[in-house]
């Protein structure tokens, strides 16, 4: 490898594509940079790496920074969302057994399937999640808040191990971001059920993230890295160009998984069940469109809010969010960047036109499952 080497860790999943992209396809050598796509087995040790500064900069989910720069967990740090990786891309699966108690509850209806959940007696119903700061959690928190009489618990799962541990009845149900639902499936341990866009229709995912005195101190190196990322992601985002990205996924070191589990994420075309049709997906996963990398303020400041924290909390939270670095970095490489880096979230039922600095930025629906929305601007 030639340029400046940057060690940046991942979890092999679907929406680690924007970095693998920007190594493979030449983005990041386009900026100088030698990018070192360092796997990690769970989001703890990736956690533990970055706070401890065996890497540069990470793939996380979207809570771990606010929670980190808020000395939530173990090895607390001020760490920075540097832009969004991606937007949604999750799966809410359950057990054969327990997908019979559910028949005829059509997929992706997210009120009718807690409606059947609630409905049954008996023992707790263990769920799945990849890790407890991360965006499954909030919405399953935020989705069962809605089913009070529901007792539900929830189990930390590393990603690969989801399909193992609802095959051997640890968990009755999951959710967890792609491939690992549609292994579970072909596995035929489990069910699909709905997409986490049925509970929140834009909700960030996966984010870039670097310790705030990297970023302070590599300020030039973090513009490299976030222009590579971002080229990554629009490319990602071109219908033309998603048949390639599920060959270059495929035959990467990086994944290490055949294309017919990748193409479900890329393509939006889910199977829930073995003997189902594919389901179209619309927005499934969001890489670039629709201002998906641009990390909103207000969004930190739901995930804050859901994490319980104090109105301080929630500035800090909001400030964690990098809007600023990604206005600086990104806005004279032909980003269109909205007026504002907060919105009211869950107020837009369709796509729908807002002020920004090219003139041409088109939202996508972002609706929340019971039709609340939640503006913590006036929050500081």
């Amino acid at each position: 490898m030639t340029g400046t080497v940057l060690n940046c860790g991942y979890v092999p999943l679907v929406d680690c594509a924007p970095l693998v992209i920007a190594k493979e396809l030449g983005f990041a050598a386009e900026q100088g940079l030698a990018l070192n796509l360092v796997q990690q087995p769970s989001w703890s040790a990736l956690r533990d790496m970055l706070a401890l500064g065996h890497l540069d900069a990470a793939q996380m989910l979207s809570p771990m920074p606010v929670a980190m720069s808020l000395g939530l967990g173990s090895l607390p740090a001020d760490v920075d969302t540097l832009m969004v990786l991606s937007v949604n891309g999750t799966v809410f699966g359950v057990s054969n057994p327990l997908a019979a108690d559910l028949e005829g509850v059509s997929f992706g209806d997210a009120p009718a399937l807690l409606s059947a959940l609630a409905r049954r007696k008996g023992a707790t119903l263990r769920i799945g999640v990849p890790f407890h700061y991360s965006m499954h959690r909030l919405l399953l928190s935020y989705w069962t808040a809605a089913a009070p009489e529901m007792t539900v618990e929830e189990v930390t799962v590393p990603p690969p191990r989801m399909a193992d541990a609802v095959g051997e009845g640890f968990v009755d149900a999951f959710w967890v971001g792609e491939p690992w639902g549609s292994v579970a499936v072909q596995k035929g341990v489990a069910q699909l059920m709905m997409t986490g866009r049925d509970v929140w229709q834009f909700a960030p995912e996966k984010v870039l993230a670097a310790r705030h005195d990297w970023v302070v101190e590599n300020d030039d190196l973090a513009r490299r890295l976030m222009v590579a990322v971002y080229q990554a992601a629009a490319w990602l985002d071109a219908p033309k160009n998603k048949p390639l990205a599920v060959e270059i996924l495929g035959r990467s070191a990086h994944l290490s998984m055949s294309t017919d589990l990748i193409d479900p994420a890329v393509s939006g075309q889910l199977v829930p069940r073995p003997d189902a049709p594919p389901q179209t997906i619309d927005r499934f996963i969001q890489f670039h469109n629709h201002a998906a990398n641009f990390p909103w303020r207000s969004q930190a400041a739901w995930i804050g809010h859901q994490l319980g924290i104090d109105a301080a909390g929630i500035a800090r939270a909001k400030a964690s969010f990098r809007s600023d670095l990604y206005r600086r970095h990104l806005g004279d490489f032909g980003s269109d960047m909205p007026g504002a880096s907060e919105k009211v979230e869950g107020s837009l039922q369709v796509e729908t036109a807002v002020a920004s600095s090219r003139g041409h930025l088109i939202l996508a629906p972002d609706a929340f499952f019971d039709g609340r929305t939640f503006d913590f601007s006036p929050i500081e």
